[in-house]
This record gives structure tokens, C-alpha cells and sequence, in this order.
């Protein structure tokens, strides 16, 4: 059986429309990196831009080294609440795509 091309062009166009609205909001959100029990909290959005940093008082009268150490935690801590957002909502969009046979299916039906 032929798959319908019309249709598999409204389903490329409609998901392409659901994959940029997906791209923007994760652009536009904004997560929380913590690190040393929220004395450090690092603010990023979605293209990984720091919107804020905040060092609890009690930390200025720690080493230079243990600063830049929960520094970069909390900047890790972000970057993965950012990516296991992306693979959410993008795992999301996919989840629900139907390619007619001999597209992705290993036994090769047409």
C-alpha cells in the first residue's frame, strides 16, 4: 500500500509548527541550578544564558576554590534540568508519529 503523500506533508508541516512553538517555549524558560544545599543558586534559560547568580552572605568567607566548586555545581545542576526538560517535551512531540510502512520499520514492509 502507498502512503498518502498529502497527508504525510500535512503531518511533516503540523509537526514542524508543534517542533518551533516547542523550541521557543524552551528557549524562553528559565531553571534553577542549586549546588551546597541552595547556597548557590544559578538562574538559566533554555539557550543557556545566566540570568542571575545568587551567593548566600555566608559564602564569602569560604576558600576561592569552594566558591568556583559550587559555582560550577550549580551551573551543571541547570544544564541538566534544561536537557531533561528538552528530552521531555521533545520526546513528547515524537511519541504520537505514525510513518507508513517501509519507513523505520526494520522488516522492510512496503
Amino acid at each position: 500500500m502507498k502512503p498518502d503523500i498529502n497527508n504525510l506533508l500535512k503531518q511533516a508541516q503540523k509537526m514542524q509548527s508543534q517542533m518551533q512553538e516547542a523550541q521557543k517555549e524552551l528557549a524562553d524558560m528559565i531553571v534553577v541550578g542549586e549546588a551546597g544545599g541552595g547556597l548557590v543558586r544559578i538562574e538559566l534559560t533554555g539557550r543557556h544564558t545566566c540570568k542571575k547568580t545568587h551567593l548566600d552572605p555566608s559564602l564569602l568567607d569560604e576558600e576561592k576554590e569552594i566558591i568556583e566548586d559550587l559555582i560550577t555545581a550549580a551551573i551543571n545542576n541547570a544544564v541538566e534540568k534544561i536537557e531533561r526538560s528538552s528530552r521531555e517535551k521533545l520526546s513528547k512531540l515524537t511519541a504520537g508519529i505514525q510513518l507508513p510502512g517501509g519507513f523505520g520499520d526494520a522488516g522492510g514492509n512496503e
